[in-house]
């Protein structure tokens, strides 16, 4: 008989998984059953600083109360009718995410990926309805080494192997074009294409933050093209980068904007496609559609996520202690760290190889009480709660120093 889970040790826990769980992941060897804020708890009650918060799902912290308390207030209410009928909920989240991003319709979905697909699907419908693209012509510009997902057609333009391998036939309609290189963009546009399709920060390639005036750029070259810019702000956005929208350091505002993790407050999936009115106008009753997407839980952590941001409270909090991590960061450089790329509370740091990979890195992180991830050979990746202190975000950088010491 299986024992519950409170008499098992994270061992026992990290075990059982073996046999019963698809190995897509290989996660740290830590077993979180309590957290709090920037905190974690594993199952014997050790503590841990999060540098994580879940890829930016957990922009606000574990647990914070206002999430909470709107999450708990709407269950006591209604949780789901499916789009076959309205609910109560819905109208409010839509008005206030489109207002905070400065565009008019919602789209409402539920996983990052799935904003991406229907990113993909609106701006295919919008170049044969709007623009007159011949059907089943329409292509889609991305950039090398981005990351919008798992699903097939995504894959089908990630230029990672790992991610592609053994999962083909692939999706045609996308033309890859290095990142940061509006030379390479020019040349990829043409009249069949309906969008360029970026990360304004590439974040699982390690935070690669492309040359000032390179969004501005896309954006003049979408519009004289005559195609849409969308905007894949599912990591970066809601805060992240000490803006709302990472486009704002450019005063960029795309036609179209892909949001997610954050926007559900750690609690649950809520993702969106937030266009412009004649770019989602495009949609009809039964061409496109979620279950969940829209639900009242969501729309009501949707709303208190929203609600967050529009005192600004924390977008500056990030553009504050962001200088503090990028300050610490800096002084690492060459005691370890060969280099580095930030913006807010979201850093790519690039370890001495000699001194280890960056799962070495993150699993000796862990051994002195904080949790990162690491990306691409020696590089992890560095993305706390936007609640974190400065002495928490002191803190963890002291362990980082302790950790590059002691391998060197």
């Amino acid at each position: 008989m299986t024992a519950p889970a409170h008499e098992r040790t994270s061992d026992d826990l990290i075990k059982a998984e073996e046999p019963v769980l698809a190995h897509n992941y290989h996660p740290l060897p830590v077993v979180v059953a309590r957290a709090e804020g920037t905190w974690v708890e594993d199952v014997e009650g050790r503590r841990y600083l999060d540098m994580l918060a879940g890829y930016s799902a957990l922009n606000f912290g574990h647990r914070h109360p206002a999430l909470i308390e709107a999450a708990h207030r709407q269950l006591d209410r209604l949780t789901l009718t499916s789009r076959a009928f309205h609910n109560d909920r819905l109208a409010e989240f839509a008005e206030r995410l489109a207002e905070l991003t400065g565009l008019d319709m919602v789209l409402p979905m539920n996983t990052g990926a799935e904003a991406v697909e229907s990113g993909i699907k609106v701006a295919r419908k919008w170049a044969y309805d709007v623009k007159g693209v011949p059907a089943d012509q329409a292509t889609i510009v991305v950039a090398a080494e981005n990351f919008h997902g798992r699903t097939t057609t995504i894959v089908s333009f990630s230029t990672d192997e790992t991610a592609r391998a053994g999962f083909g036939p692939f999706t045609p309609g996308f033309r890859i074009v290095p990142y940061n290189h509006l030379a390479a963009l020019e040349e990829a546009v043409d009249e069949t294409t309906a969008a360029v399709l970026l990360e304004p920060i590439q974040g699982e390639a390690g935070v690669v933050i492309p040359d000032e005036g390179y969004l501005a750029g896309v954006r003049e070259l979408t519009r004289r093209k005559g195609c849409l810019f969308i905007a894949d702000e599912i990591q970066s956005g809601l805060g992240r980068t000490g803006r709302t929208l990472a486009v704002e350091h450019e005063g960029v505002v795309p036609d179209v904007l892909l949001l997610g993790k954050a926007l559900g407050g750690g609690i649950v999936p809520v993702s969106a496609v937030v266009a412009r009115r004649e770019v989602l106008g495009v949609l009809h009753p039964g061409e496109h559609g979620s279950t969940f997407g829209g639900n009242p839980l969501a729309a009501a952590v949707g709303t208190a996520v929203v609600e967050l941001l529009e005192t600004g409270e924390f977008q500056r909090r990030a553009a504050e202690l962001g200088q503090v991590l990028h300050g610490g960061l800096a002084e690492l450089v060459g005691r370890g760290v060969t280099g580095f790329r930030a913006r807010g509370l979201w850093a790519g740091v690039d370890v001495d190889p000699a001194i280890g990979t960056g799962r070495q890195i993150s699993e000796r992180l862990m051994r002195e009480g904080v949790l990162v991830k690491d990306t691409h050979g020696s590089t992890i990746r560095l993305a706390p709660p936007l609640t974190i202190t400065a002495e928490e975000l002191g803190s963890a950088l002291g362990a980082l120093e302790k950790v590059l010491g002691a391998a060197g």
